[in-house]
């Protein structure tokens, strides 16, 4: 009797996880919490009775069996994709794909769309999100908008600025920054102790941990504490009213957002001169 196949999530948070070597950055990705795709992985272990990561302090790093098992299922993700998306495109108009974080989607994209969607009717979009959002080898994306260093997003990648870390809240939130609940987005290399020593500023501890800087965004707008996010997911949120600045400072982080064109095309070039307008002065 032949057994049944791992769902295909399993697969999925596996190889993101692979890609970036860190839970917290695949959830981020893929749309989930840290601690789901940590236990998906689990599973797949258990399932095949090997283990696939070497669990570090650190971060993750792959065992010999995981190193076997990521090409393979890469492969198996690009063909599924590629199936898929020979239904999709119409005649009529072009279909451009883009993959990102649901971070970046919700607070970066969004409040801009409507703009480009006038400016250019005859192109559908479609955003890789929430279901495998940023699966840079399985998802066929024309444009990508990758979180992590310059290293890890590649020589072809373009930083998006601005960069830095800024500390955010609710304008309804008032005191000094010692004194509010402080939101700390984990699996980041800088946070708010770092942020702490650069201003000169003693004992900031979190006391809510989140998964992504999206969710940290959230939670401020909704005046549970400070978030320190990158400033270019909380520019129009800042903009717009719905949060102020707690604090003056800033920092500069290890890891930031690049936007790659993986599928040079006039639909994908303007999306990403509309993309770089938008985050303008």
């Amino acid at each position: 009797m032949s057994r049944s196949l791992p769902p295909l999530n399993w697969f999925r948070a596996f190889e993101a996880s692979a890609r970036h070597l860190n839970f917290t950055a695949a959830a981020d990705e893929i749309g989930m919490t840290q601690s789901a795709v940590s236990q998906q992985i689990k599973s797949l272990e258990t399932r095949l009775g090997v283990p696939l990561f070497l669990r570090k302090a650190r971060g993750l790093a792959l065992t010999d069996h995981g190193r076997k098992l990521l090409p393979q299922v890469g492969v198996a993700l690009e063909t599924l994709q590629t199936a898929s998306l020979s239904f999709d495109a119409g005649r009529d108009v072009e279909l451009l794909t883009v993959a990102s974080s649901v971070s970046v989607a919700q607070w970066v994209i969004a409040p801009h769309l409507p703009a480009f969607t006038a400016a250019h009717p005859e192109i559908r979009l479609r955003f890789a999100s929430a279901i495998w959002p940023d699966d840079f080898q399985s998802v066929l994306a024309d444009v990508e908008l990758r979180f992590g260093s310059n290293r890890q997003a590649g020589r072809d990648a373009e930083p998006l600025e601005p960069s830095d870390l800024i500390a955010l809240t609710s304008p309804a939130l008032r005191g000094r920054l010692e004194d509010l609940p402080l939101i700390e987005s984990v699996g980041t290399s800088v946070g708010w102790a770092a942020f702490g020593a650069g201003q000169g500023l003693r004992d900031l501890t979190p006391s809510l941990y989140v998964d992504s800087y999206g969710m940290a965004l959230q939670l401020a707008v909704n005046g549970n504490g400070v978030a320190l996010v990158s400033a270019l997911l909380g520019r129009d949120a800042l903009q717009s009213g719905q949060l102020v600045r707690a604090h003056p400072g800033s920092i500069t982080p290890r890891e930031g957002y690049h936007l790659l064109i993986r599928n040079p095309s006039p639909a994908a070039q303007a999306f990403r001169d509309w993309l770089i307008d938008a985050l303008g002065p």
